[in-house]
């Protein structure tokens, strides 16, 4: 039975980071993945001439660990920083796409919030801070700065990200900066001014926040990785994983080519849903895996959609966001071909068209003609389109578990997986059930296991 110093159950970007930190550290690692395919929900195609994904588009670099992955494999693939557009971000109101405002003139001048909340805002520092944990988004920014900032600022960030209701995400959890700029410094404003004097290390001027791809698509990142970790250490097609634990050592069982595969390793690390834990770790009480499994989850559907002209030429942005208060069946809509080169043929244009969300997953019932109309539909009204500019390219993805929500039970969520690692030495439950849904947290949460795996082996080696 072949035995691996670690074995990675999920080929996500987690899994696969973990992996790759791993091996470069002199770990032996193996990768298993049920799908016959890596990457989780990244994944990029190709169709005349239009490059799009069907899941995640863009990540941040919010942490150090992103530069430093791409650093290493730059001879591999290369990062691509977002043009300086993307900075730009739309929020629509009573059907027209206004500018987020980014300073003090355009925070006045904009018609998204009601004077009553901008008058507001000087109060802001001044504030008591919050004292409930479990305080949501939407109520700590109605606390804080008022009604109107949440429904055309923080509502729609949310659905960006989260595709979710700040009314139930815990600011804690899905927004831990945000909550700690409160907690240590009294205020945002008061916070904001604070960490901007701070003195920063080489290391953390390296996360400068840029919006990133990769040239070419996300796709190549993942292909990147995996050249590197090696096709033999990377299992696809493995169904019915099962882990078991005895006598302090760890067994993994699946089904592979129709026979059974067995193999040993010191340590697990599962990146998989959290829904799928209570299969592959059988040997864990279910009072405390069922906290874990329970994690609710948002329905998304992506349209992409390539038009054989621009028909808006001078609107630069990364993309636009819609309030929920607007009462539209759209999320928003991004602009891939005006952040990133070569996404769409020179002089036509790539959109990105999301729906769906946590509010609303009837949505994803729709039948593509259903969907086909309403990308249409929020095209014209909003981006200038209509039929002198022929659809080349329209792509339906449809993601029925697609976002995790950090909401209240986030907490004994965690507090569970603690409990878990701390009864089994050796396995660490990972993956976007914990720690952040980006990209840069998915990136910094797998190298930040695979140096605690290499130094606990290096221990025991020693």
């Amino acid at each position: 039975m072949e035995h691996y110093d670690c074995a990675v159950i999920g080929g996500g970007l987690t899994g696969l980071t973990t992996a790759f930190k791993l091996r470069s550290l002199g770990i032996n690692a193996i990768v298993i993945e049920k799908q016959n395919r890596i990457g989780g929900q990244i994944e990029t195609h190709y169709t005349k001439g239009y490059v799009y994904e069907s899941g995640p588009n863009t990540g941040a670099i919010s942490h150090p660990e992103v530069a430093e992955l791409f650093q290493s494999i730059s001879q591999y693939c290369q990062l691509e920083i977002a043009n300086p557009s993307a900075k730009r971000r739309l929020i629509l109101k009573q059907g027209v796409f206004h500018p987020l405002p980014n300073g003090i003139k355009g925070g006045i001048m904009t018609p998204l919030f009601t004077w009553r909340d901008k008058f507001r805002i000087l109060g802001e520092p001044f504030r008591k801070k919050g004292s409930n944990p479990n305080e949501t988004v939407g109520e700590l920014t109605i606390r804080r700065l008022g009604k109107s900032f949440l429904d055309y600022a923080v509502d729609p960030f949310i659905s960006g990200i989260y595709s979710g209701d700040p009314m139930k995400l815990v600011t804690k959890y899905a927004l831990p900066k945000l909550y700690a700029l409160e907690q240590t410094y009294g205020s945002f404003i008061k916070g904001g001014i604070a960490k901007a004097k701070e003195k920063k290390s080489d290391r953390d001027k390296m996360a400068t926040k840029d919006v990133f791809s990769v040239e070419g698509g996300l796709s190549n990142l993942i292909s990147s990785l995996a050249q590197i970790i090696g096709e033999r250490h990377i299992i696809l097609n493995a169904k019915d994983i099962v882990i078991h634990h005895e006598h302090e050592k760890w067994q993994i069982d699946f089904l592979y080519k129709d026979n059974t595969k067995s193999l040993t390793a010191n340590h697990i690390v599962t990146t998989t849903a959290a829904y799928q834990l209570p299969k592959i770790l059988p040997f864990v009480d279910k009072h405390l895996i069922n906290p874990i499994a329970n994690l609710p989850y948002a329905s998304l559907m992506q349209v992409s959609v390539g038009l054989k002209e621009n028909p808006n030429p001078a609107f630069k942005a990364f993309g636009g966001l819609i309030p929920s208060i607007e009462k539209e069946n759209v999320l928003g809509i991004l602009f891939p071909y005006q952040c990133f080169k070569n996404r769409s043929p020179k002089g036509k244009a790539l959109f990105s068209i999301f729906i769906g969300g946590i509010k609303h997953p009837d949505l994803l019932l729709l039948k593509d003609d259903e969907v086909k109309e309403i990308a249409i539909d929020i095209l014209q009204r909003t981006m200038g389109y209509d039929e002198k500019y022929p659809i080349e390219h329209f792509a339906i993805f449809r993601h029925d578990k697609a976002i995790p929500q950090y909401d209240e039970n986030t907490k004994s969520r965690i507090e569970c997986i603690s409990k878990i690692e701390a009864a089994y030495p050796g396995l660490f439950i990972a993956g976007n059930l914990k720690d952040g849904i980006g990209m840069a947290d998915r990136i910094k949460q797998g190298i930040s296991i695979a140096i605690k795996i290499a130094q606990t082996t290096q221990k025991d080696k020693g």
